[in-house]
């Protein structure tokens, strides 16, 4: 079991009814919270079978689609477009989490972090 890839399913069934919300207001940032998600995915299932920097690549895109992701619903919800995304949140705060390990092969540090 890949466990990037699964959190990046339930990732995308949790953005499943959030994107027909925003698309009420914005045809363009819901289009494209859509293809980031569908790029998370792909770039994962890709990655998993690929090797060293190459791999790396992949798992790079794919956090970069999750960050895509991320702004799109701050931006959303700045609008006050969407009511509640709290658990694609929580969900996409794990998935940025196994993502930068998977990148930078050790777990971000908070920014105010003394080590």
């Amino acid at each position: 079991m890949f466990i990037a890839y699964e959190v990046a399913t339930e990732l995308v069934r949790e953005l499943s009814p959030l994107v027909p919300a925003i698309k009420k207001f914005d045809r363009e940032l819901a289009d494209q919270i859509t293809r980031a998600g569908t790029s998370v995915m792909l770039n994962l299932g890709e990655g998993r079978r690929r090797r060293g920097g190459d791999q790396r690549r992949f798992f790079d895109f794919a956090h970069g689609s999750a960050s895509e992701i991320l702004t799109a619903l701050d931006t959303a919800d700045a609008w006050g477009w969407i009511v509640d995304a709290r658990k694609a949140r929580a969900v996409l705060d794990r998935l940025l989490a196994l993502l930068w390990r998977l990148v930078h092969g050790r777990p971000a540090l908070p920014a105010d972090s003394h080590v």
